[in-house]
């Protein structure tokens, strides 16, 4: 084999396999979008339709008068697997969604359900649209959703969501908390 066909044999192959690479790279990029509608669809789809317990009013406790209303009115809904498992506990008002993790449950706020699908997918989302309302006027700027994370190191110790508005996005906001804590102490409950 002459020099100059070894040339153009190589030249051939290196078209190829840059074209085979493109070729690649573009059926991974598909496989990943195909990847994240699956993902969303089983994350929509694993939500239980569960019935919710009744809340239970939070005794309010010695308080200044001007709170003891609005103390009165928080309610208490506690949030289980389907196997009965108390992961945590929500305490709403008629604006505001307070989550505690139960005791003895630690829930890593840096694992993938909870920042890519509850923070990602819902909270980051429901805000965003809400900032949108307001630019149109559909929405007054202090009832845009906004949420706090207080975490001792990776744990969560209380997710505070402000302004979650009705009782549609409480219910979805709910759904999603639990199914994403159900998720995280499925994975530390495996790795036991």
């Amino acid at each position: 084999m002459s020099e100059e066909e070894s040339v153009r044999r190589l030249a051939e192959v290196k078209a190829y396999l840059e074209k085979r690479m493109l070729e690649i790279q573009d059926e991974a990029s598909k496989l990943k979008s195909l990847l994240e509608v699956v993902d969303a669809s089983l994350a929509e789809r694993s939500f239980k339709k569960m019935e919710v317990p009744k809340p239970t009013p939070v005794s309010p406790g010695p308080s200044p008068p001007m709170f003891q209303q609005a103390e009165a009115m928080r309610q208490v809904v506690p949030l289980k697997t389907p196997e009965g498992v108390h992961l945590a506990d929500t305490s709403e008002t008629e604006s505001e969604l307070i989550v505690t993790p139960a005791p003895g449950m630690k829930f890593d706020v840096s694992a993938p359900p909870f920042r890519a699908f509850l923070v990602g997918r819902v909270l980051e989302p429901m805000r965003s649209r809400d900032d949108a309302a307001t630019r149109t006027g559909q929405l007054s700027p202090d009832r845009v959703l906004s949420y706090a994370l207080e975490q001792d190191g990776n744990l969560m110790k209380r997710l505070v969501v402000k302004n979650y508005g009705d009782e549609r996005r409480l219910q979805e906001l709910r759904n999603a908390i639990r199914w994403t804590l159900r998720r995280i102490y499925e994975r530390t409950q495996a790795r036991t």
